[in-house]
């Protein structure tokens, strides 16, 4: 029985690094964040010669961390490696709660309004749009709910972490648009200074509350596990007959 145990953690569903549905799971993935990538080569727009180049774009920095989690991971299904494993589990904590900010924010704003998220000159096709903005938090999901160990961080970790995201991009767009002239997000243009910043804080405070909430659906789809109370201790030892 121990061996199942030392293969994947009692509330993980499936095995994982494995060369089954593991690996064609990040495999996927894999080949859709590529997929994504060459379309951005192929098709090129004011982004591709400005600085920053397509960095400007939390989703594409979301995509690129994505990228090395998910090739992180399929190198662990392959050689079996429990150390890369770990490194994918701990990548994990970042780039999923940051693709579920990502698909809240882009689909939440096109709903309102298109023209917050996509400047005039931008055309994207609904097959690339989807492939942007929604496969990657999908993909990422599976890999969490069915191929990962629980996460432990908690709540003010995870406020650190996603602040540290939230205003590290907001310095990054500020420099790139003093290189360009324009914001990546028109929404961006339309806010005042204040604006961006109350922006943003609400940006880490959503990306804070998707790891919770992931933490949250993990436990309903998969188990919290049993807390188990301790029957003894060290040094309160009975002996048998007063002995």
């Amino acid at each position: 029985m121990a061996e199942p145990l030392i293969r994947r953690h009692p509330l993980q569903k499936l095995s994982s690094p494995s060369r089954g549905i593991s690996a064609l799971v990040h495999l996927t993935g894999l080949a859709s964040f590529l997929w994504s990538f060459k379309y951005m080569h192929e098709n090129p727009n004011m982004a591709n010669q400005a600085y920053g180049w397509h960095f400007q774009y939390l989703t594409v920095i979301g995509l690129t961390l994505s990228t090395l989690t998910f090739l992180v991971a399929l190198l662990a299904d392959i050689t079996l490696s429990r150390r890369l494993f770990l490194i994918k589990n701990l990548l994990s904590v970042c780039s999923a709660p940051m693709e579920v900010l990502i698909s809240v924010l882009y689909w939440g704003l096109r709903v309102i309004d298109e023209r917050l998220v996509l400047p005039d000159w931008a055309v994207i096709p609904l097959h690339a749009d989807i492939s942007f903005h929604a496969i990657p938090s999908i993909v990422m999901l599976i890999d969490l709910l069915y191929l990962s160990p629980p996460w432990t961080i908690t709540i003010f970790p995870s406020l650190g972490l996603s602040g540290s995201i939230a205003f590290g991009y907001w310095f990054w767009v500020e420099r790139c648009f003093q290189h360009n002239g324009w914001y990546p997000y028109p929404i961006f243009e339309q806010l005042p200074t204040p604006g961006r910043i109350a922006l943003f804080s609400m940006s880490a405070a959503v990306m804070a509350l998707s790891t919770a909430t992931l933490k949250w659906l993990y436990g309903r789809i998969n188990g919290f596990g049993v807390p188990i109370p301790a029957q003894s201790s060290p040094g309160h030892i009975k002996r048998k007959d007063g002995l």
